[in-house]
């Protein structure tokens, strides 16, 4: 049998954010999420309306705020025009669609066919960004005098990492960093790099990053605030 109640869960009204209720039989006590800007209250067969709502009410300001925010910063795919404009490492590019098979650049333009262009220009990125990232890790691994320790450096695609350090000392580093200003850019492989002393956040390992990067904080924050909009 399955544990839950109800096909299609009740919808609940909280300021501005509407809460779907779902019930479950295997539920014990209530709790709440937001993820991808959509809220979801989860709650026992038992539990009153009355005390599910009383509870929503005064998380009211903690649902609107955390609604808001992800819902910002979902990442929209794009309908590149001929002739837009695409930053990478630095520089701006100027795009042409045009009717080929694979994307060439030429100078501070970049062919990218026509058909399937967001797909195209994403997979062109990730092969151009690897030799750039690579020499950027290394030379902060080389500044963080753990240069021996450095594994394969390679180019990733998730929805939820800029980056990631292995134990073997492999590094990843986001395609849309590439679109980023450089210093957010730097900072990340920074930060990766660091973790090649320390495979943690304590406060030995950002002493590391502070070292040589001391501004890193508002680069932190930039990435915060803005890195959705490198996505698309």
């Amino acid at each position: 049998m399955s544990a839950h109640l109800s096909r299609e869960p009740e919808v609940l009204t909280v300021g501005r954010v509407e809460v779907a209720l779902k019930r479950s039989a295997s539920r014990r006590t209530l709790g709440l999420q937001v993820r991808d800007g959509v809220a979801s209250a989860h709650a026992p067969p038992q539990m009153s309306r009355e005390l599910i709502v009383r509870f929503l009410e005064s998380k009211r300001d903690w649902l609107e705020k955390h609604v808001r925010q992800q819902q910002a910063q979902q990442p929209h795919v794009r309908e590149w025009q001929d002739g837009d404009l695409v930053p990478f490492l630095g520089e701006t590019l100027t795009l042409r669609l045009v009717a080929a098979t694979r994307v060439e650049q030429r100078g501070n333009e970049l062919f990218v066919p026509v058909t399937d262009t967001a797909s195209q220009l994403k997979k062109w990125t990730r092969k151009a960004a690897l030799q750039p990232f690579t020499e950027l890790v290394q030379e902060y691994a080389t500044g963080l005098g753990v240069s021996g320790r450095l594994g394969r450096v390679a180019v990733s695609d998730t929805r939820t990492r800029w980056g990631s350090c292995t134990a073997h000392g492999d590094i990843r580093l986001h395609w849309a960093l590439s679109r980023a200003p450089l210093e957010v850019l730097h900072y990340v492989a920074l930060h990766e790099a660091a973790h090649l002393l320390e495979l943690n956040h304590s406060p030995r390992y950002w002493a590391h990053v502070k070292r040589l990067m001391p501004g890193h904080a508002a680069q932190r924050r930039w990435l915060k605030e803005n890195g959705h909009t490198l996505l698309g």
